[in-house]
């Protein structure tokens, strides 16, 4: 009896632990009617999403339907009545929520890890579209309740809104087979020159260019007194936006442009990076989850979240879901897309 008793008080004292749902309530509609069939690849070598810290107790992450690839082939079919004739494979490679207090964080902070790749499928063959890797942060003026729904809707917005994209976005001219399909990072960076080669110096107008290394014919940079870039011109020697640049090389260093301005990449076994703040590298946020794909849709997927460059059109800063906080840390430039890619 007072085993009962102790085993009732002790359960009393305990929080029980909160589970957040993730329920992607959104639709995946596929407004131009392009694709044919939606196939998802649960590629998370591990299922478990994770848990936060809450003033109540632990909160977990769950999604609302355990078997995520059967939940969001069934939406497709639900959302989509009209069909075109494209197959689109969408790879979910990571999703995690966490607190962290990472290197050079003042305080620990909740996170969301998201990693997502897209392809069209044809004879077989694998032909990539897009990726979306990045870490996003969690203000932490929030509560702890709104803290986890703030990042359960995240995620889903994140998810929902790059299998929308990913419908109409172009498509790699290289290729996989389906049996290399969960490698496929190791066979397409090969075609990126820019990590396997001395680099050419001059003016690159977007992430392809520098990846082929070929840099736009007749253009220059001119230089202050500093050392600083401050016009860059055309074939014509007219000035043009610098806006409409991804970056240059000069002397075998290549520079990327950033709301800072033009800073250095340095490369290591994981590809190109810069050091900078997400406060530094994000512009002010005005949109919400409605106008996500409007964001996504500017040309590479990071663009609205996690990114701030826009490496099709380089427009300059994008706007950003996630706090924007003053840590400084290393940022990649996606060795696929030219997305800014944080990892903490």
């Amino acid at each position: 009896m007072k085993k009962i008793i102790l085993f009732l008080l002790f359960s009393l004292i305990v929080p029980a632990q909160k589970v957040e749902t993730i329920q992607f309530k959104q639709n995946i509609k596929d407004r131009r009617g392009l694709a044919k069939s939606l196939t998802l690849i649960d590629n998370r070598t591990d299922k478990e999403i994770g848990k936060i810290s809450g003033k109540k107790g632990d909160i977990e992450f769950k999604l609302h339907d355990g078997d995520l690839k059967s939940f969001i082939e069934n939406r497709f079919a639900e959302d989509n009545k009209v069909k075109g004739n494209n197959d689109i494979v969408i790879m979910l490679e990571e999703l995690k929520i966490y607190d962290e207090q990472a290197r050079n964080d003042k305080f620990m902070y909740s996170k969301a890890k998201i990693k997502i790749s897209s392809f069209l499928k044809r004879n077989d063959k694998y032909y990539f579209i897009s990726r979306y890797d990045n870490v996003i942060v969690s203000n932490p003026e929030r509560t702890a309740n709104s803290t986890s729904k703030y990042l359960s809707d995240t995620v889903s917005d994140i998810i929902t809104g790059f299998i929308k994209v990913s419908y109409s976005n172009g498509v790699s001219n290289h290729y996989i087979t389906e049996n290399d399909i969960t490698s496929y990072n190791s066979y397409l960076i090969k075609n990126n020159k820019s990590l396997h080669q001395e680099l050419k110096d001059g003016v690159y107008l977007n992430f392809k260019s520098f990846s082929d290394q070929k840099p736009a014919e007749g253009y220059s940079v001119e230089k202050n007194k500093k050392g600083r870039v401050v016009r860059i011109k055309d074939q014509d020697d007219l000035v043009i936006s610098l806006g409409e640049v991804f970056g240059y090389v000069d002397a075998g260093i290549a520079y990327r442009l950033t709301p800072n301005g033009f800073q250095e990449m340095k490369k290591n076994e994981n590809g190109f990076y810069i050091i900078i703040s997400r406060s530094q590298l994000f512009a002010k946020s005005t949109i919400g989850p409605a106008g996500l794909i409007g964001a996504f849709a500017g040309g590479i997927v990071g663009a609205a979240i996690g990114a701030a460059i826009d490496s099709g059109s380089n427009k300059g800063a994008a706007e950003g879901f996630g706090f924007k906080s003053p840590t400084m840390t290393t940022v990649y430039v996606d060795s696929l897309t030219g997305d800014f890619n944080f990892q903490q």
